[in-house]
């Protein structure tokens, strides 16, 4: 899709849809660029109010990965107009806006349509000095790579609406997905981040990959949702992340993994966390901007030369 855009060549557009960031970045000032990003997707767990703060959590994410502060958001919504009367709408857009709200974004309109299947979302705007937006590239062979949530929302997800989701890995599950991620994104920032994305539908490695870089991650320290090794173990992996698996399988020296593991880090995720990489001598200040938060900021591997390298 992004094929079918026109080549841009204005000189104020400093990230575009070329390099596959987390979102645009524009110069409206030699001190000044704004980032903007859009998200939206068919809800994911049962409570609605919980379902509005995840997609809000979710699109605003974009804007801490990039180093960005954000301004505000417009709401994008679809659900069927025969089901305005049952409250449910009411409920995801005030949880939406209570987790923007928490985030310091207000929401200041938004767009909706009739449709059958239920969608939610934003389009978020946020701010960055243009020499301060911290992008896909600039990760280099010896950086450090962290994670700051535990990966598997995409299985918890799929467990839930197939009604075989233990209540206590549902409720870690939506806290995950809920918690904002602006301490992470302000910490990167402070400590000096060489590189940064947000983990969502491409899973761990395939966010990896956007940055364009090789590295060595060692299974042991990713971390994972308590119980969703018993959901993998019934096959409840969405397809999103077969499809993940599937593109970057040939790719990835999975060092004799199981194929079970290699699908935990292909998990197509929901409002996951930041995947940083950093220099390690960075690394300290990065952890220490990162104290009181409910997820640690875990090192996962190291940039390095060559292919993605998975060990136990």
């Amino acid at each position: 899709m992004l094929g079918a855009l026109p080549a841009l060549s204005d000189p104020r557009v400093l990230v575009g849809a070329t390099t596959g960031d987390d979102a645009a970045v524009f110069r409206i000032a030699d001190d000044r660029a704004l980032v903007s990003t859009v998200d939206f997707f068919t809800p994911i767990v049962d409570d609605p109010w919980a379902f509005g703060a995840i997609a809000a959590a979710n699109a605003v994410s974009d804007i801490y990965a990039m180093g960005a502060t954000p301004l505000f958001a417009l709401g994008l919504v679809a659900f069927p107009r025969d089901k305005l009367d049952s409250g449910l709408l009411e409920r995801i857009v005030a949880g939406g806006a209570a987790k923007l709200a928490e985030a310091g974004v207000p929401v200041v309109g938004g767009h909706s349509i009739d449709d059958a299947e239920p969608k939610f979302g934003y389009a978020v705007t946020g701010e960055v000095h243009p020499d301060r937006a911290v992008t896909h590239a600039g990760a280099r062979p010896g950086d450090a790579l962290y994670l700051t949530k535990p990966l598997c929302s995409g299985l918890v997800a799929t467990a839930v609406k197939r009604g075989l989701c233990p209540p206590d890995v549902e409720a870690a599950a939506v806290a995950v997905m809920a918690h904002l991620n602006r301490q992470a994104g302000a910490a990167m920032v402070a400590a000096g981040a060489s590189a940064a994305t947000d983990v969502t539908g491409y899973g761990l490695i395939g966010h990896l990959r956007n940055l364009r870089v090789g590295a060595e991650l060692r299974l042991s320290a990713v971390p994972v949702l308590d119980g969703v090794r018993d959901l993998a173990a019934d096959d409840l992996f969405p397809g999103g992340t077969r499809r993940n698996h599937a593109a970057v399988r040939e790719e990835v020296d999975w060092g004799g993994l199981p194929e079970a593991d290699q699908l935990l880090l292909c998990d197509a995720q929901t409002s996951g966390g930041l995947l940083v990489a950093i220099a390690p001598e960075r690394a300290a200040a990065f952890v220490a901007g990162m104290a009181g938060a409910p997820y640690a900021a875990v090192r996962i591997g190291e940039v390095c030369d060559g292919p993605v390298r998975v060990r136990p």
